[in-house]
Protein backbone atom coordinates (compact mmCIF):
# COMPACT_ATOMS: atom_id res chain seq x y z
CA UNK A 1 0.00 0.00 0.00
CA UNK A 2 1.26 3.13 -0.91
CA UNK A 3 -1.32 5.91 0.46
CA UNK A 4 -3.80 6.02 2.88
CA UNK A 5 -6.66 7.18 1.13
CA UNK A 6 -8.10 10.57 2.03
CA UNK A 7 -11.99 10.96 1.64
CA UNK A 8 -13.52 14.64 1.54
CA UNK A 9 -17.17 14.33 3.42
CA UNK A 10 -18.72 18.09 3.53
CA UNK A 11 -16.25 20.68 5.17
CA UNK A 12 -14.22 17.27 6.78
CA UNK A 13 -11.72 15.01 5.81
CA UNK A 14 -12.28 11.33 6.61
CA UNK A 15 -8.99 9.04 7.01
CA UNK A 16 -9.39 5.45 8.09
CA UNK A 17 -5.69 3.68 8.98
CA UNK A 18 -6.21 0.39 8.48
CA UNK A 19 -2.84 -1.16 8.70
CA UNK A 20 0.18 -0.52 10.84
CA UNK A 21 1.93 2.60 9.76
CA UNK A 22 5.54 1.82 9.09
CA UNK A 23 7.49 5.35 8.40
CA UNK A 24 7.56 5.91 5.01
CA UNK A 25 3.95 5.33 5.24
CA UNK A 26 3.19 7.75 7.77
CA UNK A 27 5.32 10.50 6.37
CA UNK A 28 3.52 9.92 3.27
CA UNK A 29 -0.11 10.54 5.26
CA UNK A 30 0.90 13.32 6.87
CA UNK A 31 2.05 15.76 3.18
CA UNK A 32 -0.77 14.05 1.94
CA UNK A 33 -3.60 14.72 4.66
CA UNK A 34 -1.92 18.44 4.89
CA UNK A 35 -1.87 18.95 1.15
CA UNK A 36 -5.65 17.90 1.05
CA UNK A 37 -6.68 20.10 4.43
CA UNK A 38 -5.00 22.95 2.11
CA UNK A 39 -6.66 22.32 -1.16
CA UNK A 40 -9.98 21.82 0.15
CA UNK A 41 -9.82 24.10 2.81
CA UNK A 42 -11.38 21.23 4.93
CA UNK A 43 -12.37 22.43 8.54
CA UNK A 44 -11.87 19.32 10.91
CA UNK A 45 -10.12 16.10 9.87
CA UNK A 46 -10.95 12.97 11.83
CA UNK A 47 -8.40 10.33 11.86
CA UNK A 48 -9.70 7.03 12.41
CA UNK A 49 -6.73 4.38 14.11
CA UNK A 50 -9.08 1.33 15.46
CA UNK A 51 -7.39 -1.20 12.88
CA UNK A 52 -3.88 0.31 14.39
CA UNK A 53 -2.73 -2.45 17.46
CA UNK A 54 1.39 -1.09 17.68
CA UNK A 55 2.03 2.76 17.94
CA UNK A 56 5.61 3.64 18.32
CA UNK A 57 7.02 7.78 19.45
CA UNK A 58 7.06 7.71 15.69
CA UNK A 59 3.31 7.67 14.91
CA UNK A 60 2.38 9.40 17.75
CA UNK A 61 4.77 12.33 16.38
CA UNK A 62 3.03 12.06 13.14
CA UNK A 63 -0.12 12.44 14.38
CA UNK A 64 0.64 15.46 16.79
CA UNK A 65 2.37 17.19 13.81
CA UNK A 66 -0.72 16.58 11.58
CA UNK A 67 -3.07 17.98 13.98
CA UNK A 68 -0.59 21.28 14.40
CA UNK A 69 -0.19 21.82 10.52
CA UNK A 70 -3.92 21.20 10.28
CA UNK A 71 -4.65 24.10 12.85
CA UNK A 72 -2.13 26.56 11.42
CA UNK A 73 -5.05 25.85 7.86
CA UNK A 74 -7.65 26.28 10.32
CA UNK A 75 -8.40 22.65 10.55
CA UNK A 76 -9.83 20.69 13.69
CA UNK A 77 -8.15 16.85 14.66
CA UNK A 78 -9.77 14.00 15.85
CA UNK A 79 -8.54 10.86 16.40
CA UNK A 80 -11.34 7.82 17.05
CA UNK A 81 -11.32 4.69 17.69
CA UNK A 82 -8.15 3.88 19.78
CA UNK A 83 -7.30 1.13 21.33
CA UNK A 84 -6.93 0.51 25.19
CA UNK A 85 -3.13 -0.25 24.66
CA UNK A 86 -2.35 2.72 22.02
CA UNK A 87 -3.81 4.73 24.76
CA UNK A 88 -1.61 3.22 27.25
CA UNK A 89 1.89 3.31 25.04
CA UNK A 90 1.13 6.98 23.83
CA UNK A 91 1.16 7.92 27.73
CA UNK A 92 3.95 5.53 28.09
CA UNK A 93 6.07 7.51 25.65
CA UNK A 94 4.97 10.99 27.39
CA UNK A 95 3.57 12.15 23.79
CA UNK A 96 0.96 14.71 24.79
CA UNK A 97 -0.52 14.71 21.25
CA UNK A 98 -0.89 18.32 21.93
CA UNK A 99 -4.60 19.68 19.35
CA UNK A 100 -5.62 16.27 18.95
CA UNK A 101 -9.14 15.88 20.17
CA UNK A 102 -10.48 12.30 20.63
CA UNK A 103 -13.67 10.95 20.33
CA UNK A 104 -14.33 7.09 21.10
CA UNK A 105 -15.79 6.09 17.61
CA UNK A 106 -16.60 7.79 14.22
CA UNK A 107 -20.21 9.24 14.93
CA UNK A 108 -18.77 10.81 18.24
CA UNK A 109 -15.82 12.29 16.21
CA UNK A 110 -17.87 13.54 13.55
CA UNK A 111 -20.20 15.47 16.46
CA UNK A 112 -17.41 16.44 17.94
CA UNK A 113 -15.78 18.26 14.77
CA UNK A 114 -18.96 19.74 13.98
CA UNK A 115 -19.50 21.21 17.44
CA UNK A 116 -16.19 22.40 17.41
CA UNK A 117 -16.74 24.51 13.73
CA UNK A 118 -20.13 25.36 14.57
CA UNK A 119 -21.34 23.09 11.31
CA UNK A 120 -24.82 23.34 11.20
CA UNK A 121 -25.36 21.54 8.32
CA UNK A 122 -26.61 17.95 8.41
CA UNK A 123 -23.80 16.08 6.77
CA UNK A 124 -24.89 12.37 5.61
CA UNK A 125 -28.57 13.69 5.90
CA UNK A 126 -28.70 16.15 2.59
CA UNK A 127 -27.61 14.91 -0.81
CA UNK A 128 -23.88 15.14 -1.31
CA UNK A 129 -22.42 16.93 -4.46
CA UNK A 130 -20.28 15.67 -6.59
CA UNK A 131 -17.47 18.13 -5.74
CA UNK A 132 -17.86 17.22 -2.16
CA UNK A 133 -16.32 13.68 -2.45
CA UNK A 134 -13.03 13.74 -3.40
CA UNK A 135 -11.14 10.73 -2.87
CA UNK A 136 -7.52 10.73 -2.94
Amino acid sequence: MDKIPILKMGPFLLVTIQVDLYDRLALTLEADLVQMVNKTRAKGVLIDISAVSIVDSFMGRIIGNIASMSKLLEAETVLVGMQPAVAITLIELGLPLNGVHTALDMERGMNLLKSMINDTSNIGDNEIEEDDLIVE
